[in-house]
């Protein structure tokens, strides 16, 4: 059974021969939805939303960086041969998961044939299939698996959040990129606090940007800023208040490090165990 989708950069139907049910992920842009065109644009959009819809909503039309949109588009355009006959989002991809989560985990940016593709964090690329199959074993995941928008997957008390929004050209964001996007994450994350007992921050990249967003909120980060390692784990407060957030970091299932044996699925489990047994533990105001 195929299916006629809005093509996400022409507008124009498209029939995909993706069955009906999987789809596209639920478009909350309306034609009212501001466009951010510049990081000072960003800076307002992110202040103004109300709410984790509002927010997803105005990620997912944020054109923000020149560069990110045409790199985006021309893979939605040109496609991988295997992906030729699917449509692809194409457009920045909002956090994905629980709307009140205890556990975060931040990742980089939307891989081009993933996120990019699906319109959902880590799903449809081998690096989602390695971090869905450790969320499903350690208990945040419905399925082991997440292969497209209308899948059936739930994620319970855990929201999957990336620095970068936009896929980036050889995965590799410019400073300037990372810091126009870094607004949205920020109040995100601020949407989601009252709620975050843990954070796993995947990769060098993830850690850092997990490191500023959480400054940025209040929390009091140590100088020099502590180093990524797989399993690391401090403890971060906000000065007169009783709110802490526990930041581990695992290596990021990127096909280099699984392939090499650098992440086995023990590794990943255990991180995710652990942010699981920190979220269960007494609330931000214990």
């Amino acid at each position: 059974m195929s299916e006629e989708l809005p093509h996400p950069i022409t507008g124009e139907p498209f029939t995909s021969p993706v069955p009906a049910a999987t789809g596209w992920p639920d478009d909350l842009a309306r034609p009212d939805t501001p466009v951010a065109r510049s990081a000072a644009g960003v800076r307002r959009q992110a202040a103004g939303a109300r709410d984790l819809t509002e927010l997803g909503a105005r990620v997912s039309r944020c054109h923000a960086c020149p560069r990110l949109v045409a790199w985006r588009e021309e893979v939605a355009t040109e496609k991988r041969a295997s992906f030729r006959d699917e449509p692809y989002w194409g457009r920045p991809v909002p956090g994905w998961g629980d709307p009140e989560p205890g556990v975060v985990v931040i990742g980089l940016a939307p891989a081009a044939h993933g996120a990019n593709r699906t319109g959902r964090n880590f799903t449809g690329d081998s690096s989602g299939d390695w971090l869905f199959a450790s969320l499903y074993r350690t208990g945040f995941a419905a399925l082991p698996t997440s292969r497209h928008a209308g899948d059936g997957q739930v994620l319970t008390g855990v929201r999957l959040v990336s620095p970068v929004r936009c896929a980036p050209p050889q995965n590799k964001p410019t400073p300037q990129e990372r810091d126009a996007c870094a607004p949205w994450i920020a109040r995100e994350l601020e949407l989601l606090l009252p709620h975050v007992q843990a954070v796993v921050a995947l990769g060098a990249f993830g850690w850092a940007a997990s490191l500023r967003v959480l400054a940025r909120a209040g929390f009091e980060v140590p100088s020099p800023s502590p180093r990524f390692g797989h399993a690391a784990e401090i403890t971060l407060a906000r000065p007169l208040g009783t709110e802490r957030v526990t930041l581990l970091g695992c290596y990021h299932p990127s096909q280099h490090n699984t392939f090499t044996g650098r992440l086995t699925p023990e590794m990943i489990d255990a991180v995710l165990r652990r942010a699981g047994d920190l979220a269960a533990g007494p609330g931000p105001t214990a």
